[in-house]
């Protein structure tokens, strides 16, 4: 059996798009769907946790994610780790997916369409 991802991603609204003018939210959000449906198709199993950039409504969030369905890999998404300033939301989530998935295994992509490969080199899929 494969692992159980989780898939944390800023939510299109808290994307600071002023740094790609050429991005909109609805471009954003069809990106995403679409790298959910590819992870899908690859044969990964995935709860997908779209957080604000809020550390307090993201660790609910997460928190409510991982009580549908429990994972084993985390794929955190460059929009929550690479900004400077959602640094303190990458440290929360980090450190809260540690305390409550023992050891969580974490992989980072550098794009929705990144995504797969990211998965591939430390995810076992479904199928």
């Amino acid at each position: 059996m494969g692992d159980t991802v989780l898939s944390l991603r800023l939510h299109p609204s808290a994307v600071d798009l002023s740094r790609h003018p050429e991005t909109s939210q609805e471009m954003l959000a069809t990106r995403i769907a679409a790298g959910e449906a590819a992870m899908r198709e690859a044969g990964f199993d995935i709860v997908p946790c779209q957080v604000s950039a809020d550390p307090d409504e993201s660790e609910k969030m997460v928190r409510e994610c991982l009580a549908a369905r429990p994972v084993q890999v985390a794929m955190i998404g460059a929009g929550v780790r690479m900004a400077e300033e959602h640094t303190l939301l990458f440290e929360r989530v980090v450190n809260l997916l540690s305390e409550l998935v023992p050891g969580i295994v974490f992989c980072f992509n550098t794009s929705p369409e990144a995504t797969i490969n990211a998965l591939r080199r430390r995810a076992r899929p479904s199928n």
